[in-house]
């Protein structure tokens, strides 16, 4: 059984140590579903992580965009320093997969930026997973899509000891056939160098480490990991094993059988087309197929390696590809759990996955782009993947009803630890609602607190921050045509007072943490539709829950079915928040939140206009633009801001363009 020890100087209150309790006493059962409904600022993340102390289960963690599980990434590496936490999203700082437009008779083909940090990260999550039990992987929806199978990259290892005899040559063809490539000169992370009886391997997973291997004659002297930089000794071993570059690496007999797979299929799909007279697909596919099947047998692999999966895993047309549950199934059988956190997001967003996939691969192998068999390289489809675990717990403050109905137990988590309360809804009449809320809003900032106003249109955000400067209150809009680096800036400067209004349409819920807000303000709160469901509005008026004086208007000439929901819902909560602090004497006190000095959102604001009046510098300024975007980016990688790092490289392949 995995030890994981949880390192936190709070202990669970409020609602979390009766939630810890139940979920704990369920998962054990075992039942197989099970919820955490926790509000806004009640600690959700730190009830998982007690839950994961208790239950002593290898964790797979899922939400649904790359911003939160870098989020839940950092979280959870201070939560369980002494154990493996890991991170695996996908590797692809940008890209467009191919795709055919017959209308257009337009190949799109596949265009990939692949950031070698989040690489590492990913090989360093399955090899932690075949090498420790007490492992947790925070993922992305990557985690679903298909992966190679796990029992072929626990077999494509070398394992080295100290005082066995080895074949250095025979060694070196294995690190070869392992993905790894000699080079003498620059040593990086999936390389290996020789000088004499010494071989320097560089695993691919290993950010620094790096090991070395002493001989003497054909027996291991030494083993020993360094520094790859310094190369400071860093640890003796007695034993090591490496891993493979790549999970879908199989051995040289699985390699030859899948060829042969490969081979077959394409002479039944060649004869398809050449019985219906379709040359153009027939010569398109035959040119493609034997280009990738010769890159195959030279090296062992070729580009879009991925679509002949079938063939490379030995699974069947139709089968349930692997993903990363199979590596934590076949390391601990029945004995792990999946959290999906927000996932009133997370579950639709992995339910939509298989469908878009497939639609895009049918066109390809109709127009003999690709293989009937690229059709198996997909995500899980949502049975698939809900029925794939032993055990899961859905995290989130709106649960939907497919989480309610599933689970055999639904712990709320209501009562914060801080005793801040639900804010106070009202609901006033929307006739003069502009106006109305600029008169709110001068008392707001009259006590040096913040306000967000969610509307329904981009126009509406737009004119709404005119008007409202116009009136002399320092407004600024938000919506998903600004750029990454805008919109954090922004955020940042609500935060420090530079403006005192955000005016916004959807961006307002989910993972915004403001504790400077006292009033959320909710437009045309009647409108029924996504932006004004109950779900929506619920997680909007959460983000008024992080200050003492929280208070939310909803604007609106009738109260529908989902403000009602959301009122009930919320007066509910702040009832048995108020019983709560006065049984225990407890003053609400809003949140403190420091601003992480490390994110220099300044500097980058700064590239990023610099970068829009490219057209207008010199080339050589260009240049050097270029150079500081490159440092931006791979520095926001480096602390996982993936989304900053993506908008820096937009920016860079905008001035290279020019």
């Amino acid at each position: 059984m995995a030890d994981f020890k949880l390192n936190s100087s709070y202990k669970p209150s409020g609602d979390q140590p009766n939630a810890i309790d139940e979920l704990v006493n369920s998962i054990n059962k075992p039942n197989r579903y099970q919820t955490l409904l926790g509000v806004t600022g009640s600690g959700k993340t730190f009830t998982m992580a007690n839950i994961i102390e208790k239950t002593k289960k290898p964790t797979l963690i899922m939400t649904h965009n790359k911003t939160l599980a870098a989020q839940l990434y950092s979280e959870f590496k201070s939560f369980f320093p002494e154990n493996h936490v890991e991170y695996f999203i996908s590797y692809y700082d940008y890209y467009q997969p191919e795709a055919y437009i017959p209308r257009q008779d337009l190949f799109i083909e596949k265009d990939s930026s692949i950031n070698d940090e989040l690489e590492r990260l990913r090989l360093s999550a399955t090899a932690s997973l075949l090498s420790h039990d007490d492992v947790i992987v925070v993922a992305s929806v990557s985690a679903n899509y298909g992966l190679g199978s796990p029992q072929d990259y626990k077999e494509i290892v070398q394992k080295l000891r100290v005082g066995q005899e080895y074949s250095q040559r025979a060694m070196l063809m294995r690190f070869v056939d392992m993905g790894y490539k000699r080079n003498d000169a620059y040593f990086d992370r999936g390389d290996f160098r020789v000088n004499g009886e010494v071989i320097d391997i560089f695993p691919a997973y290993n950010e620094e480490l790096a090991y070395r291997i002493e001989f003497f004659g054909d027996e291991i002297e030494a083993l020993y990991s360094f520094n790859s930089l310094t190369g400071e000794k860093i640890a003796d071993y007695k034993e090591i094993t490496i891993y493979s570059t790549n999970p879908f690496i199989v051995s040289k007999d699985k390699l030859s059988n899948a060829i042969k797979s490969i081979e077959e299929e394409l002479g039944e799909r060649l004869a398809f087309y050449q019985k219906e007279g379709r040359m153009v697909e027939y010569n398109r596919l035959k040119q493609r197929t034997e280009f990738d099947l010769e890159m195959m047998e030279s090296t062992g692999s070729c580009k879009g390696i991925e679509n002949y999966s079938r063939h490379l895993t030995g699974k069947k047309e139709g089968e349930t590809p692997y993903s990363m549950m199979d590596y934590f199934e076949m390391m601990h059988g029945d004995d792990y759990m999946v959290m999906v956190d927000e996932s009133h997001v997370s579950l639709p967003q992995f339910r939509g996955m298989y469908a878009g996939d497939r639609s895009r691969k049918e066109v390809l192998v109709e127009h003999g782009f690709r293989l009937p068999s690229a059709l198996d390289n997909r995500p899980l489809t949502f049975d698939e993947y809900i029925n794939k675990a032993p055990s899961y717990l859905f995290v989130s403050a709106t649960p939907s009803d497919i989480e309610l109905e599933l689970s055999s137990t639904v712990a709320e988590q209501v009562v914060r630890p801080t005793g801040l309360l639900d804010p106070v809804i009202e609901v006033i009449d929307s006739q003069n609602q502009v106006a109305h809320l600029h008169d709110e809003i001068k008392k707001v900032i009259e006590r040096g607190d913040r306000v967000l106003v969610t509307v329904l249109t981009k126009k509406m955000a737009e004119e709404l921050s005119t008007f409202y400067n116009d009136m002399g209150i320092k407004t600024q809009y938000m919506h998903s045509d600004l750029d990454a680096i805008e919109r954090n800036q922004i955020i940042r400067s609500l935060r420090v007072g530079e403006f005192d209004v955000l005016v916004g349409i959807n961006l307002l819920r989910e993972g915004l943490d403001l504790p400077e807000v006292a009033l959320v303000a909710i437009l045309d709160a009647d409108k029924e539709g996504f932006l004004r469901s109950s779900t929506a509005l619920i997680q909007t008026a959460g983000r008024g829950a992080r200050n003492e004086n929280g208070r939310v208007l909803m604007y609106a000439k009738r109260i529908t079915k989902s403000m009602k929901e959301t009122i009930d819902t919320t007066n509910a909560r702040r009832a048995k928040q108020i019983e709560y602090n006065k049984k225990h004497n407890i003053t609400p006190k809003s949140t403190k939140r420091t601003l992480d000095t490390n994110l220099k959102v300044e500097d980058s604001a700064q590239l990023y206009n610099r970068a829009n009046r490219a057209d207008k510098i010199p080339a050589k300024e260009r240049q050097a633009l270029v150079k500081e975007l490159k440092a931006k980016m791979l520095a926001a990688s480096k602390r996982l801001d993936f989304e900053e790092a993506a908008r820096c490289r937009d920016e860079i392949a905008k001035l290279k363009k020019l």
